[in-house]
């Protein structure tokens, strides 16, 4: 497991911020900015657009936090915004797909120096990432990296559970035949 934690927030920290206090936004926004962040950098592969995304993710927050009606639903209501805003960066990565190939978009280095046979290395890992879809990334990332139930899953993708639950199997198949088939000496 790659020790994510489930983001768990007081709903009164929810509440302190929605009143206007910039003390209380800040306090949410610590909270839960580097669980957005880890998400946002597995589902797009590049640290400036990770950073980027959660910016824009805030700012959308801040502005509509007031229109939130249950702070319990906070957290599922930011990952939705963020799953918009990285879904928004990934079109605009399909559409300059013919100017730069994989290994540019993700900022990986090549495969210099040994490691022992048998052995993921990070780069090994974010390149089985990226043959999934936007959509089983984002679902890996939540329940690998976040530490989410698939029902908690689906809550912020506004899916069914059964229907998380199957991209889910099928992502880490799909990464698993990869993983074997690049691993190939």
């Amino acid at each position: 497991m790659m020790g994510g934690v489930e983001v768990k927030l007081d709903t009164a920290l929810v509440l302190d911020a929605q009143k206007g206090g910039q003390e209380g936004f800040t306090r949410l926004y610590e909270a839960v900015a580097p669980s957005l962040y880890r998400t946002a950098l597995y589902t797009l592969g590049n640290s400036h657009d990770a950073e980027d995304v959660v910016s824009e993710t805030f700012i959308e927050a801040y502005r509509g936090l007031a229109s939130l009606r249950e702070p319990q639903a906070f957290i599922p209501w930011i990952y939705r915004i963020l799953s918009a805003r990285c879904n928004r960066k990934i079109r605009e990565y399909v559409r300059a797909r013919n100017e730069m190939d994989i290994d540019q978009m993700l900022h990986l280095p090549g495969e210099q120096g040994e490691f022992a046979e048998g052995v993921l290395t990070r780069t090994d890992l974010l390149r089985a990432l990226q043959n999934l879809s936007s959509e089983e990334r984002q679902i890996v990332t939540l329940s690998v990296v976040e530490g989410y139930t698939a029902k908690e899953i689906a809550s912020i993708m506004e899916s069914p559970q059964g229907t998380v639950s199957s991209k889910l199997f099928r992502a880490f198949k799909k990464m698993k035949k990869y993983l074997e088939g690049g691993k190939q000496s």
